[in-house]
C-alpha cells in the first residue's frame, strides 16, 4: 500500500502526518508501512520528543530516527492547536500527546496514518488506520 493522498494540504509538499507509531513501523520495515517511505509524512513536535525520549534509547537507534526523518518536515506546537487539543480532551477520553497529534492533523489538514485505533473516533480528523 502507497500511502500518497490526492488532497493538496495547508503544509506544501507533505502527504500526511505520521504518528510515531507509523515511524516506528516504518523503521521495523513493517509490510503494511513500508511504502510511507516512498511519500513525504511531517510529524509532529510530540512525535519527536516520543522517538528520541525512550529511556536507554541506543546512539545507534537515535542515529537511525534521526536519519529517517531528516526529510520530514516538523510540526510544532502552536495556540491554535493547543485549544483544538483542549478541546478533544474535553470530548473524550484521550492521552495528551494523541490530542496533541490528532490536534495538528486537524489544524493543517492532514490525514493522520496511524495504527492507534482510538483516533477513529474523533470527529473532523481524517485518519487512516493501519491494520498490523
Amino acid at each position: 500500500m502507497v500511502w500518497n493522498t490526492k488532497k493538496r494540504c495547508a503544509v506544501s509538499g507533505v502527504d500526511f502526518l505520521a504518528d510515531t507509531n507509523a515511524i516506528l513501523y516504518a523503521m521495523e520495515g513493517h509490510p503494511v508501512v513500508r511504502g510511507l517511505l516512498r511519500c513525504v509524512p511531517a510529524i509532529s513536535v510530540i512525535s519527536e520528543i516520543e522517538l528520541f525520549g525512550k529511556k536507554g534509547i541506543s546512539q545507534q537507534d537515535a542515529a537511525d530516527i534521526r536519519k529517517l526523518i531528516a526529510g520530514f518536515p516538523m510540526l510544532g506546537f502552536s495556540d491554535e492547536i493547543k485549544e483544538i487539543a483542549i478541546t478533544l480532551k474535553q470530548q473524550r477520553a484521550i492521552k495528551t500527546p494523541d490530542a496533541v497529534i490528532a490536534a495538528t492533523a486537524i489544524h493543517f489538514g492532514l490525514t493522520l496514518v496511524t495504527a492507534d485505533k482510538g483516533f477513529k473516533s474523533i470527529q473532523g480528523l481524517n485518519a487512516i488506520i493501519l491494520d498490523l
